[in-house]
């Protein structure tokens, strides 16, 4: 069994997702009988066990002695989780300065069942709190914040474009994501019939197309990226044309009404992709292909 927290206000989502593997629900936090990757989940909680306590004292004792670092969701009982927590070692929530890699430390997540009862994970799929990828962020250079997205994506993946690398950023204006694949020493052409932010267009490497992201012909690149907004199928079928163009490929599926869980699926069938909710995603997920 898995401990799945959704991501904040796609609680109805991953339990779409989830269906009937799903046990029971805790606020966020959703229990079922699998062992898969789920997409709407902000965090996993790897084989979760439940544990007795006779105190707040004894609690943090038996956190402890499962491991150092662990991560507090309270859905319920706030007074005594906090007494629990505030027994536990600190855990630094300093956020990262991008492109320094994620936290390496392991970091466990738990919750109070009951006054007595807690259910705790010492391994979970995200090494940040709850999934909450925090950044410095840079207020002054990017044209929007969408550059989190991209920021967020490689921390995860632990791969991004190196020096020299060509990249295709189809519906890229204004340009935060040319803005961080510049930012790395990539070449990128930038393809939207809206203009780039202009300093983002004066930066080294970047060329600018001005036509549709779906009119343009693919060609061989690094990586392609999309952040086009446009129903999750017409998506589906850019990325099915540039699959044997691009070596590796990153996308947002953005949602427009109800979110289609068929195109979300036909997305994750894709082999060797994976798909997932950032921390900075909003009602979308990011696919991607890493083939380096």
């Amino acid at each position: 069994m898995n401990a799945y927290l959704a991501a904040d206000g796609f609680l109805d989502e991953l339990r779409t997702e989830l269906g009937d593997a799903v046990v029971a629900v805790h606020g966020r936090l959703v229990l079922a009988e699998t062992g898969r990757d789920a997409a709407w989940a902000a965090n996993t909680w790897h084989d979760p066990v439940e544990i007795a306590i006779r105190s707040v004292a004894d609690g943090a004792r038996r956190l402890r002695d499962l491991q150092r670092n662990w991560a507090l969701y309270a859905f319920t009982l706030h007074r005594r989780a906090a007494l629990i927590e505030a027994a536990l070692p600190p855990v630094s929530a300093r956020p990262l300065a991008f492109p320094a890699p994620a936290p390496e430390a392991p970091l466990g997540s738990w919750t109070l069942l009951a006054p007595d009862r807690i259910l705790a994970a010492p391994r979970c799929q995200s090494p940040f709190r709850h999934g909450e990828a925090a950044f410095v962020e840079d207020r002054e250079g990017p044209p929007s914040r969408a550059y989190l997205k991209l920021w967020e994506l490689f921390t995860r993946l632990g791969a991004r474009p190196g020096p020299g690398d060509l990249c295709a950023d189809l519906g890229a204006s204004p340009g935060g994501w040319t803005w961080v694949l510049g930012g790395l020493g990539a070449r990128v052409v930038a393809v939207d019939k809206a203009p780039l932010d202009p300093r983002t267009a004066a930066l080294p490497g970047v060329e600018e197309r001005r036509e549709s992201a779906f009119g343009v012909e693919p060609f061989d690149v690094d990586w392609l990226f999309s952040d086009v907004v446009c129903y999750p199928a017409r998506l589906l079928a850019l990325v099915e044309r540039w699959l044997p163009r691009a070596r590796n490929l990153a996308c947002t599926i953005k949602f427009q009404g109800p979110t289609d869980h068929d195109a979300a699926r036909a997305f994750a069938a894709i082999p060797g992709s994976k798909l997932m909710h950032l921390h900075h995603n909003r009602h979308e997920l990011t696919w991607c292909l890493v083939r380096e």
